[in-house]
């Protein structure tokens, strides 16, 4: 079944406890606060491997949790890069996007997406641009 008008699109969610503040942002988020944090990553594949898969999710799903295991019930600020840069989501989300497109990208799939979830209700993308 190979139809090149098809792409493919994994996606991987990972779930965290972590606390952050931003830094002059003069409102209530300049304070300590935390938030139940969801990750999704999403890439891209144009055609299925000799298996009929895409990518292996737990290929995706290995690369996220290395990046994020020491942000778990943790402060963000104090883990590079937002010791020093703001850790505002899309900052956070460009961060994961290029760490796991080093992992990721190649020319069978590449990051497609990162969003990054504050909650339920918020979330910041960062995307490859076509």
């Amino acid at each position: 079944m190979s139809d090149s008008k098809v792409s493919y699109l994994v996606r991987v969610e990972q779930r965290l406890e972590a606390a952050h503040n931003l830094r002059e942002y003069h409102g209530m988020c300049e304070r300590l606060h935390g938030h139940s944090w969801k990750v999704e990553v999403f890439v891209r594949a144009p055609k299925l491997d000799h298996e009929g898969m895409a990518l292996d999710y737990l290929q995706v799903r290995k690369a996220l949790q290395e990046i994020l295991t020491d942000w778990d019930h943790n402060y963000i600020n104090n883990i590079p890069p937002f010791d020093k840069l703001n850790p505002s989501s899309e900052n956070i989300a460009t961060f994961i996007f290029q760490q796991m497109s080093k992992v990721i990208n190649s020319e069978k799939s590449w990051v497609e997406k990162v969003l990054v979830w504050e909650g339920p209700e918020y979330y910041t993308a960062c995307e490859k641009e076509n």
